[in-house]
Formats: structure tokens, sequence, C-alpha cells
């Protein structure tokens, strides 16, 4: 299920897109920096962010991979 992103607090927003930028952990690109090319591309609509009711979790996907 989408969940569009303006649905969510500033402070949930901000979780989830701190929780995806982490993940990884082996990029040299500063983390404030990877985040808010994350914010544009939500805000452009190029990623989105996904709800999985079955593993309580969600996720932030390409529109290309939808």
């Amino acid at each position: 299920m989408k969940i569009p992103y303006t649905a969510l607090s500033e402070t949930a927003l901000t979780h989830v897109i701190d929780e995806f930028v982490t993940r990884d952990g082996t990029d040299l690109v500063p983390l404030h920096v990877k985040a808010k090319e994350i914010r544009r591309q939500l805000a452009s609509g190029n990623l989105v962010i996904t709800f999985d009711e079955p593993s309580n979790s969600c996720h932030i996907v390409s529109t290309v991979d939808l």
C-alpha cells in the first residue's frame, strides 16, 4: 500500500528516511545529504513510501519499480 509522504508527521517522515539512508552504511555521502535527496525525490514523485502489512514495515521505493 502506498503512503503519501505528506500524510506522515515530520517526525515520522524523518525517522523513515533516516532508517532508509542508514540501511547500507557503506556510502561515503553524508547522511544529511542523502536524506535531503530522498525528500526531494519523494516530493517529485520519483520515490514513494510503501507499507507492507504482513511484515508491518515500510519501505521507500522507486516509482519505476512499482
